[in-house]
């Protein structure tokens, strides 16, 4: 199976993270993705978080990389295939979700990556870390049964 992999140097300011967002709407409307498909708001949504995490917490330039599975004759069915999303940062700080109270203002967002996504984990690279999730196109099929768990936790965003 062929895979596009795209990437995109984020810097140390906070705007960067609504250009990341617009970034991987383009990517993925040009991969042939509808930009109002349930993986398609996931994948902006763990974008957001994981980049927005890079550039408050290190205070450092990062890198976006997006991977997507490309069908072709040998893998018709990629498109079922997990995407994955992966943040390069110069922190060597372990990521760790956070279980925000009702009334915390941030902290929420690596316990949104864990909630939708099939696969997420870090590892040391260089002098900072790699912070990379999957997620699988088939499991978007059941996110309005996990709703009310996403609805409280947008409550409380």
């Amino acid at each position: 199976m062929q895979v596009l992999q795209v990437q995109l140097a984020v810097q140390a300011d906070p705007a960067e993270v609504g250009r990341a967002r617009r970034w991987v709407r383009t990517r993925l409307q040009g991969h042939g993705l509808d930009p109002d498909a349930p993986i398609s708001e996931t994948l902006v949504l763990v974008v957001s978080e994981l980049v927005t995490n890079a550039v408050v917490h290190t205070g450092c330039p990062a890198v976006l990389r997006l991977t997507m599975p490309v069908p072709d004759a040998a893998a018709p069915d990629a498109s079922s295939s997990p995407v994955r999303v992966e943040v390069a940062d110069a922190s060597r700080t372990a990521p760790a979700p956070r279980h925000a109270g009702r009334d915390a203002t941030s902290g929420r967002g690596l316990e949104l990556v864990e909630l939708l996504c099939a696969r997420w984990g870090w590892y040391p690279e260089g002098s900072g870390k790699r912070v990379w999730c999957e997620i699988d196109p088939a499991a978007q099929a059941a996110l309005p049964a996990e709703a009310p768990v996403l609805n409280e936790l947008a409550w409380q965003l």
